[in-house]
């Protein structure tokens, strides 16, 4: 059964496709045909080998040796998305989901589980796929999987992402050979038009406009380029899909070129990505080696190749032309626009770019069709969004939705809601160019027009939340902090708007603010939104303008009141001792580096305010809750 029917006929029994079911069956369909009697399946993306899942892996491998277990197949996989329980391992055909997994565990399921005859350990399954009955269920039924729909995300977590035949069997290059044999370039690019996707890198740009428009740019050498330079703040997004199927990026590369005439690729990659970048260049060797990339593409006559490029590290660099500069050995800074990267980008030449997402839904939407792509999400914004949830929530990891999926069910049912039953304050989406999203649209449609109208963004799909105890203002100056260190510095307006802005801000959180400050802001801000040469400087002013519309009262206070209501901000907060919940225990008086606590053993403490440095030391070594902020 191959991907392509898989998807089909879930499509044909659900609005809501339940990928992680369909990927349980495709799994069992490949033990079958490869001879194995179980598949484990260990993740091997950023997240999880951090916390040592190639640790993991060697374990099972040495128990297997020891037990002398030869039917067991290990798959390094790509990220499965539940970031907050790796490292995971998911075995099949029983689809046991075994979470925070290290190596004596793996030791233990191997001799327990993966043995002939062996019973599922469920002590060390995640616990939410064990029902009160005992009952083991299939994870794809947890919410954080079941509201899902994984289009971009389809084969991560599920084939060995360094084996181009594993990339084969889950249907990578069939839409290739489909656009060769059995379309011209015009058609496939009323297709993609058609099927009304959007750049997923931020600005929501038409894909199939763009790729018109490169093609009749006139020209007789063009480029492909993808955006791989994810610089936003929390976002892993295109890092996690070249980790678990780099082929989809470079299949839809090749079928781009071949819509647009193009013959060259280049994939601009964070060199902060280590484990992204040597995929890549394996996957390219490979696709080389069994000829989908070079000359003569499948015999079908058609060249293409594709290429590497490691990122500077700058943000700046992932603006389109700012990133084309780097590619030519310049440094990264943006240029004018127009001429626009589709008449005159790389070299000067035509070029189409789009970022790793966006070429993630090429071939789903070539193999199924435009009206079936068509069909997910809203009126304006088609087909699904992965987005890094990070920040004060549960369940951190990664999620790909529906368009029009409301926030409450992505921070709710998905992310599994906010850590100690705190209250959710607010969401920033977009990074550094985006907004927050205050508590009163907690319901909001996540779309690109009704996140615009709220004054945020999608951006390239950072979710962070935020909870009761989170300071706007601070919040506001971290990203701006960001962006003023980001700033290229080509032009005026973003090179000394984001310092001027940064200051205000600064005399705000330091107890210095005045109420003029807030109109100084507004203006500077303007200013930037208009005549800033890229896109980092005009949004830059973004996450200052939406706390301003949505949290002014915390500005005020700050200024008026020279008060914190999150006690985040240091220098106005000071800390006191409850004298009726004070034991006298001395704890804190020993912790404090300043010695600005006083006190007989057991009777209550005192803090000089003017002593204290605000360290936060004693709250972390009072064991009876009687040191507060105020």
């Amino acid at each position: 059964m191959t991907c392509k029917e898989l998807e089909k006929r879930a499509a044909a029994n659900a609005d809501l496709i339940k990928v992680r079911r369909i990927i349980r069956e495709q799994a069992e369909e490949l033990a079958k045909n490869t001879g194995y009697r179980k598949q484990v399946l260990v993740c091997g993306g950023t997240g999880c080998t951090s916390s040592h899942s190639l640790q993991v892996i060697e374990q099972l491998e040495k128990s297997f040796k020891e037990l002398g277990i030869d039917d067991v197949l290990i798959v390094k996989t790509g990220c499965f998305g539940l970031c907050a329980l790796g490292p995971i391992m998911i075995v099949y055909p029983e689809g046991a989901f075994y979470s925070q997994m290290t190596p004596e565990h793996a030791k233990t399921v191997a001799e327990k589980h993966l043995v002939k005859g062996g019973q599922i350990v469920k002590e060390l399954l995640f616990k939410g796929t064990v029902a009160e009955n005992g009952e083991v269920l299939p994870f794809s039924e947890i919410p954080f999987y079941k509201h899902q729909m994984r289009i971009a995300l389809r084969n991560c977590g599920v084939i060995a992402a360094e084996d181009i035949n594993e990339a084969i069997a889950a249907g990578d290059y069939q839409a290739l050979k489909k656009a060769l044999f059995e379309m011209t370039p015009d058609e496939v690019i009323a297709e993609v038009k058609a099927s009304g996707l959007r750049g997923r890198g931020g600005a929501g740009f038409p894909t199939g406009l763009k790729w018109q428009f490169t093609k009749e740019a006139q020209g007789d050498v063009k480029y492909v380029c993808c955006n791989a330079d994810e610089g936003d703040p929390g976002a892993f997004m295109d890092r996690s899909v070249l980790e678990g199927d780099p082929h989809t990026v470079i299949e839809a590369m090749a079928i781009a070129g071949y819509a647009v005439g193009a013959h060259e690729g280049y994939i601009y990659v964070r060199a902060e990505y280590p484990i992204a970048v040597e995929r890549l260049k394996i996957a390219i060797s490979q696709a080389r080696e069994i000829g989908l990339l070079g000359k003569n593409i499948l015999g079908s006559g058609f060249d293409f190749d594709v290429f590497v490029r490691l990122g500077a590290g700058a943000f700046v660099c992932g603006e389109e032309t700012a990133l084309m500069t780097s590619i030519e050995g310049h440094r990264g800074e943006p240029r004018p626009r127009p001429p626009f990267s589709a008449q005159c980008g790389l070299f000067s030449k035509p070029t189409v770019l789009n970022n790793v997402e966006t070429w993630a839904n090429i071939s789903p939407i070539l193999l199924n069709g435009a009206k079936w792509y068509a069909s997910i999400g809203t009126e304006k914004s088609k087909g699904t969004k992965v987005f890094a949830l990070g920040g004060k929530i549960n369940n951190v990891g990664l999620v790909e939705v529906p368009m029009g999926t409301k926030l409450s069910t992505i921070i709710y049912e998905i992310g599994g809601g906010i850590p100690h039953g705190k209250k959710f304050k607010a969401a920033q989406t977009g990074g550094p160019s985006g907004g927050c999203i205050p508590a009163k649209y907690i319901d909001i449609e996540m779309d690109f027009d009704n996140l615009i109208s709220i004054g945020s963004m999608m951006g390239s799909g950072g979710l962070i939340v935020m909870d009761e105890d989170t300071c706007m203002v601070d919040i506001a100056k971290f990203y701006l902090e960001f962006t003023a260190d980001e700033s290229c510095g080509k032009c005026t307006p973003c090179r000394i708007g984001t310092k001027r802005m940064l200051e205000l801000l600064t005399k705000i959180t330091e107890g210095n603010g005045e109420m003029e400050d807030l109109d100084k802001i507004k203006e500077i801000a303007e200013h930037m939104k208009s005549s800033s040469l890229c896109a980092l400087g005009q949004s830059a002013p973004n996450p200052i303008l939406s706390t301003l519309a949505h949290f002014e009262d915390e500005y005020i206070e700050h200024i008026r009141d020279k008060h914190c209501p999150a006690g985040v901000c240091k220098s106005l907060m000071n800390y006191y001792i409850d004298p009726a919940k004070c034991r006298g225990c001395t704890l804190c008086a020993r912790n404090c580096p300043a010695g600005a606590i006083s006190g007989a053993v057991k009777s209550a403490h005192e803090i000089d305010v003017k002593k204290c440095i605000k360290c936060g030391q004693c709250i972390a070594h009072c064991k009876f809750g009687a040191i507060e902020k105020r």
